[in-house]
């Protein structure tokens, strides 16, 4: 007979034989930096996740770094928005400020920033609205404006999300053009129109106005897509190939991690987020539990790096 369980008697043999462990440096934290002054407010419907001023984001930053979390994926929420999103190349924005606030202060911490619009924007949509739907090409356009006022301040690295047909070839020529040919792009190569976003968009003040983003987003029910979304990226020269949500799409990962030689990442949305929280506030879980095997699975599907907002709490429980 064979007796699979001889290697699960003890947790010695299980640590010995175990496929797939989750470590402190597979995890990116995203944090929120709003324009004002003295702000530190919790998200309501993500609990333990908060908005800070950058006078406040210290206390943020220290933890971050204590626990030796290696990268940070900045979000910006400005006091002025309008139609095109002008703030997202002001090089005294608040992202652009950020920016140098930690490479200043926290100079071993990498700083990874989103690139998009929806946040900047009075409409909440990705970019240049004509005709009620977003343009493409001249969304590229203030695209590499922002990245270029980004990689100015000393960021280490450009995540552009707004799913944008060529968007990492114009950034990559951006870059170029302008001496930051080391700069690395993580793409959000396969990002969906998706449900589990809610809670981010209460974070960061970004709800369409009018519409939706489906037009620019992929189908949820659609895979093959996403292989060609990713091939695009690949192509173009983007550096990492992110699926974005993860837990609903291990099956992207995968296939993803089969197909590419480049760094795969994920992204551990609000809304997965927020379900393991409501639900562990009830009692219907365990909430480490349900944390830790839910990121385990992401790994096992094949991401190389996961942005997290349970980063903290995961290395915590790591150092236990």
């Amino acid at each position: 007979m064979n007796r699979t369980r001889r290697l699960r008697k003890t947790e010695g043999i299980r640590r010995l034989v175990r496929e797939n462990k989750l470590t402190v440096d597979d995890l990116i934290y995203p944090l929120f930096i709003e324009e004002g002054e003295n702000i530190e407010k919790e998200i309501v419907s993500m609990p333990g996740i908060k908005r800070f001023s950058l006078d406040r984001l210290f206390s943020e930053l220290d933890e971050v770094v204590s626990l030796n979390i290696p990268a940070v994926l900045l979000f910006g929420i400005p006091v002025e928005k309008d139609d095109i999103g002008r703030e997202t190349w002001n090089d005294n924005g608040i992202l652009q400020q950020t920016i140098r606030y930690i490479k200043k202060n926290y100079p071993n911490l990498y700083v990874i920033t989103d690139v998009c619009f929806c946040e900047y924007t009075s409409h909440g949509h990705c970019g240049v609205i004509q005709d009620n739907d977003v343009d493409n090409d001249a969304t590229l356009v203030n695209l590499a404006k922002q990245v270029i006022s980004h990689a100015k301040a000393g960021v280490d690295m450009v995540a552009p999300s707004g799913m944008m047909d060529g968007t990492i070839t114009t950034i990559r020529e951006a870059l170029d053009n302008t001496g930051f040919y080391n700069l690395p792009i993580m793409g959000y190569s396969v990002k969906y129109a998706s449900a589990f976003y809610g809670p981010f968009r209460d974070a960061v003040d970004s709800a369409p106005a009018f519409g939706d983003r489906r037009t620019y987003q992929m189908d949820p029910a659609n895979r093959s897509e996403g292989l060609r979304e990713a091939t695009f990226d690949d192509a173009e020269g983007a550096d990492i190939l992110m699926v974005k949500p993860a837990l609903s799409y291990l099956d992207i990962i995968r296939d993803l991690k089969n197909t590419y030689d480049r760094p795969i990442a994920c992204y551990n949305v609000s809304g997965e987020y927020a379900m393991v929280k409501a639900a562990a506030e009830k009692g219907w879980i365990d909430g480490e539990r349900v944390m830790m095997e839910s990121l385990l699975s992401m790994k096992r599907a094949g991401a190389d790096i996961i942005i997290t907002y349970f980063a903290k709490e995961v290395a915590k429980v790591l150092q236990k």
